[in-house]
């Protein structure tokens, strides 16, 4: 007699991860307001100009995204896992034909009409989710074995991160796949693979940065920041300048001196900076200690969770999040060498709201099933 799966009872939500959600949502909200008003009075003669673009392309189809995924069981989308990757890659390679837009030597947007989107910043769901059903497949043991798992990890991860480098898309390559790492691992993956994926990553980095020229004069920049400082180190130095003038309790909200005049990219890169500037020390280390309550509430939360997939998306996802914040807030402190990479929630991007928003409503799903 065959036995039927365990039925799934969906049960309230964790309104802690909720919370917190919405507190990061409203913080990111507030400062992109105040990082963008002298730009979008500048350029558009509306000191709104950007805050209303956020919130009609980002935040609208983010809150839409996030209903849906709320609502969905979270198990719905293992079904479709397959394909989701099959489209993530498909929008990777089209970036490289006439649909793409190039910007700034990067080719890293489609644009359909008079909208634009980034497939690499949807990559970060679909990647996330087809890895945690692969990984999860009870017919098969893939996390432990070398040539159905091991393998195959290695060729999906490779092609994804290919594509990205070709953009290029460094850190969102460095984010995506210390993610899905992390997933592997925590999936059962013995510590040699790890360790093995981890130093083999090293060294693809390694030789592509040493073969890239612009790659290459990030690191040295970083390496001598007294050196080309109208250049590479320019955007670092005056970071450095804004968040040192923010002092304990900051200038004030909307009194950045810096954002107009001084500061390259305030409203995505460098809106750290901004932050820190206005709020200080005080206002820097509260959104730091959302991003880390974020995180670990949604790994602590995974730690429960009895079915392996919705264990796998936190984990996953948590993962995303916590690396992008800390490539993005590392890198305009002078950390770490400068990157583009945005900081999730509060950088200005339509898509990449949208996408983060969307994931967060896929994880609160899975915590009404814990």
């Amino acid at each position: 007699m065959a036995t039927r799966a365990p039925r799934r009872v969906a049960r309230t939500p964790d309104y802690f991860l909720l919370a917190i959600i919405f507190l990061l949502v409203v913080f990111g909200i507030a400062m992109l307001a105040s990082a963008s008003s002298d730009l979008g009075k500048t350029h558009f003669n509306d000191t709104y100009y950007y805050l209303k673009h956020q919130l009609l392309y980002g935040l609208t189809l983010g809150a839409i995204g996030f209903i849906v995924a709320y609502f969905v069981p979270f198990y719905t989308w293992k079904k479709f896992a397959f394909w989701f990757l099959l489209l993530g890659v498909a929008l990777l390679v089209a970036v490289f034909t006439p649909l793409g837009t190039t910007a700034l030597g990067a080719s890293r947007w489609l644009r359909l009409g008079s909208l634009s989107f980034q497939p690499s910043e949807l990559m970060k769901v679909l990647f996330i989710i087809y890895l945690a059903a692969w990984l999860s497949n009870t017919k098969f043991k893939r996390s432990d074995d070398f040539q159905s798992g091991f393998v195959p990890f290695l060729i999906v991860t490779g092609l994804v991160g290919g594509l990205l480098f070709l953009q290029p898309a460094t850190s969102t390559v460095l984010i995506l796949l210390g993610s899905g790492l992390v997933v592997y691992f925590v999936s059962g993956a013995p510590y040699k693979y790890i360790v093995g994926v981890f130093f083999l990553g090293l060294v693809v980095v390694g030789l592509l940065i040493y073969i890239t020229p612009y790659r290459r004069a990030r690191v040295l920049g970083y390496l001598d920041t007294e050196s080309n400082t109208q250049g590479q180190n320019y955007q670092v130095n005056q970071a450095l300048i804004a968040i040192g003038s923010g002092g304990l309790t900051g200038v004030g909200y909307g009194q950045s001196a810096t954002k107009a005049n001084y500061l390259p990219t305030p409203l995505d890169d460098s809106i750290f900076a901004v932050t820190a500037e206005e709020l200080g020390f005080i206002g820097a280390s509260i959104l730091l200690a959302l991003f880390a309550l974020l995180s670990v509430r949604m790994l602590w939360l995974a730690k429960r969770m009895g079915d392996q997939f919705g264990r796998l998306l936190l984990v996953g996802f948590g993962m995303v999040v916590a690396l992008q914040a800390f490539v993005n807030m590392a890198a305009i402190s002078g950390l770490i060498p400068l990157t583009g990479v945005p900081l999730p929630f509060v950088s200005y991007g339509g898509t990449a709201l949208a996408i983060f928003v969307t994931m967060m409503g896929i994880a609160v799903n899975v915590t009404k099933y814990r």
